[in-house]
């Protein structure tokens, strides 16, 4: 029943080379600086699909893994705790006009995975550059956090207990990201940017990532036979984190006015399906109350589906999803309705008279720790 929306990871680079921007003073920071290019470029060309090698030579490089969001997670994990030694030593110097120079000619840029123009760039891809160490620690983590994101729906159809802790994984590292590191950036950040450098966008992304966590949290609950009146309350707190998502994401469109409007749609047609469920199991709680609670049960059935007809995506993929779990929940409306008119005859409450549902959020972020490999590297300046 989850909706997938993978563009966040649809990121891609240009070739940087570390150390023809920074001069070392020894022959072990240019070693060093060699590494960090030589682990750039095989992220960048997974990133960019250009990579030469074919799936087998890959798969025996990764140590074995099939997968290839797990195989972009290992390259990211090699590369990122060298990229942060790196920013750590040039953050020393950061005022020296030799390193600022540097860095500038490093030329970092990326695509936009959530800018609209992004998609109506007949011209190729659209780059966004950003002469700052730090944009290219934030876009990497960006990528990082898709990738979990990834890894976790990959997994979600045979192991729920892992794919709701790397949702939870994945949520760390945005989080990081919003409270972290991209404060930090937002004196170099120009006019037109990217929305991967908004704070409030990152915060939009661990709340997609929490309530993805918690809806695979149900599944597991569903499968248990918990009861429904706890389901009803968990997927109620899952529209409760898309609310707070959809705040977010308007706050970063006050920053940024470039952003994909299928983003948008991603998270109203979620949290229009978790209502949906939310109410379904509701009215089953009332209905099992026995205590002249059926009428209550079909009026919120009745409401639930006129909200969710309203909310149909335009995303094919969704449409059919959503499509489904409407003709399913209009049968079992019918079937409540017949029985109420021909068993319990109980008088349908409709607007203010119907219950409002409690939510209950029990997905909690796994905190993101950077790691640095601590070696020293010395500069010419």
């Amino acid at each position: 029943m989850m909706l997938h929306f993978r563009d966040p990871a649809n990121l891609k680079t240009k070739k940087i080379v570390f150390e023809e921007a920074y001069a070392a003073r020894d022959s072990a920071t240019l070693e060093q600086l060699k590494e960090l290019s030589s682990k750039r470029k095989i992220l960048e060309e997974s990133t960019n699909e250009s990579s030469p090698i074919t799936k087998a030579i890959a798969r025996e490089m990764s140590g074995g893994l099939t997968s290839h969001s797990q195989q972009v997670l290992q390259k990211l994990e090699l590369y990122l705790p060298v990229l942060e030694n790196l920013f750590f030593h040039v953050d020393l110097v950061s005022s020296n006009e030799q390193i600022v120079q540097g860095t500038s000619e490093l030329k970092i840029q990326w695509t936009s995975a959530l800018s609209s123009s992004s998609f109506f760039n007949f011209g190729g891809s659209k780059y966004f550059q950003i002469d700052n160490l730090r944009f290219e620690i934030v876009m990497t983590l960006f990528l990082y956090g898709a990738i979990l994101r990834e890894s976790a729906s990959e997994v979600l159809p045979s192991d729920l207990l892992r794919s709701a802790t790397l949702f939870r994984e994945a949520a760390g590292v945005y989080h990081y990201l919003a409270h972290g590191v991209l404060p930090s950036l937002q004196p170099s950040v120009p006019v037109e940017k990217p929305p991967e450098v908004v704070p409030s966008v990152s915060t939009v992304m661990s709340l997609i990532c929490l309530a993805e966590a918690q809806a695979v949290t149900i599944k597991r609950a569903e499968e248990k036979g918990t009861t429904v009146g706890l389901l009803a309350k968990l997927h109620h707190g899952v529209v409760e984190l898309l609310d707070e998502a959809a705040g977010a994401l308007h706050t970063a469109s006050m920053e940024c006015k470039d952003i994909s409007s299928r983003f948008v749609e991603f998270i109203t047609s979620c949290k229009a399906l978790h209502e949906l469920k939310s109410q379904k199991y509701l009215a089953e709680s009332l209905k099992n109350n026995n205590d002249g609670q059926f009428g209550v049960a079909v009026g919120l059935l009745q409401r639930a589906l006129i909200n969710a007809k309203r909310k149909i995506p335009s995303e094919e993929s969704w449409k059919s999803v959503f499509k489904k779990e409407i003709d399913d929940f209009a049968e079992l409306l019918r079937k409540h309705e017949h029985e109420n008119e021909f068993v319990w005859h109980e008088k349908i409450p409709s607007g203010d008279e119907l219950p409002k549902p409690d939510g209950t959020k029990i997905a909690s972020v796994i905190p993101y720790n950077p790691k640095r490999w601590e070696r020293e590297l010395a500069f010419k300046i």
